[in-house]
């Protein structure tokens, strides 16, 4: 049967995902990778692997080239903008996601990062460590207005939670007006949402229309106590004229899950900003979601292995091998 390579750091031997694909005949091999992925050692762990199952490891044309008994790609995720798609189809190699695997873990997320912007809370806890005891005001959820970029499976698993706060809800998105169904939102272009919104959430995909959306000119129609809130993709963001806008008050905040370089960098236009605060990528990262998305993916490879891949993303540029 197949040999799989499973490159997601979160996946063991003998867990359930091993378990489904070592039950359906196939060799696992894992090669947990973290931090910034070097592309020779992705070159050598992917030699002699029919399918892969990986996280955000970069494969580039070069990469994928380089790898002539690879068939199937899984993606143990939604986002796959470090997966050269064209090019694996050009080498008949199917890739696939999870589409709406982590929703509940990132909306509840997106939550969590909106109360801990509205309250201070990184401040407080900041101030106490320090040996000092804050007591500075903050803001109420309730009455304010959320505008969510984006409306895919996070976004709309936003809706209720950010509702249930009492929260008014906008939306800019490219889906159909046939899918805007949800009465609890109001669709608007990004113009008039930025112009609008109290807090900025951002859901949308990585492509070359949304890569650097939202930079200066964005962030000069935004209210000055408006607060960016990113668990998408960090290149959807310019950072320079981010760090910019809240420096000199344009904006009053952001709170970003991701960047366009992970881990952060040392000279990142980010660091020292007071007002930026940036996490470690962890809003699709629960129990739950993991658990989901470790047997979404087995289950995935194993049908992709059989020519019938349920999620592919690339179905349009591929060609037999």
């Amino acid at each position: 049967m197949s040999r799989i390579l499973i490159t997601t750091d979160y996946l063991r031997p003998g867990d359930e995902a091993d378990r489904h694909l070592r039950g359906h005949g196939h060799t696992t091999v894992h090669a947990p990778m973290t931090g910034r992925r070097d592309s020779e050692a992705l070159v050598a762990a992917l030699a002699g692997v029919d399918a892969a199952l990986v996280a955000h490891e970069p494969l580039t044309a070069e990469v994928l080239a380089r790898a002539p008994g690879l068939r199937a790609v899984v993606r143990t995720g939604v986002g796959y903008d470090s997966i050269d798609i064209a090019a694996a189809g050009a080498l008949g190699i199917t890739v696939s996601n999870l589409p709406g695997v982590n929703a509940n873990a990132v909306a509840e997320y997106t939550l969590g990062l909106l109360l801990v912007a509205a309250r201070g809370l990184v401040r407080s806890a900041r101030g106490v460590a320090a040996g000092s005891w804050p007591r500075e005001d903050g803001h109420e959820l309730r009455g304010a207005t959320l505008g969510l970029i984006g409306y895919g499976a996070a976004a709309r698993a936003v809706v209720p939670l950010a509702r249930a706060f009492g929260m008014d809800v906008l939306c800019t998105t490219g889906v159909p007006g046939t899918e805007r169904t949800d009465p609890a939102v109001r669709f608007l272009p990004l113009p008039e949402l930025l112009a609008a919104a109290d807090y900025v959430s951002v859901h949308t995909a990585l492509t070359d229309r949304t890569r650097g959306l939202l930079g200066a000119s964005a962030f000069a129609r935004m209210k000055p106590t408006a607060v960016l809130i990113n668990t998408a993709r960090g290149a959807i963001v310019d950072e320079p004229a981010l760090a910019e806008a809240v420096r000199t008050g344009r904006i009053a905040g952001a709170a970003l899950d991701v960047v366009c370089e992970e881990p952060l960098p040392a000279d990142s236009p980010l660091r020292d900003v007071e007002g930026v605060l940036v996490y470690s990528h962890l809003a699709g990262q629960t129990a739950e979601a993991r658990r989901a998305a470790g047997v979404a993916a087995a289950e995935e490879a194993v049908a992709a292995l059989e020519g019938r891949p349920r999620f592919p993303v690339n179905t349009r540029f591929l060609r037999n091998r």
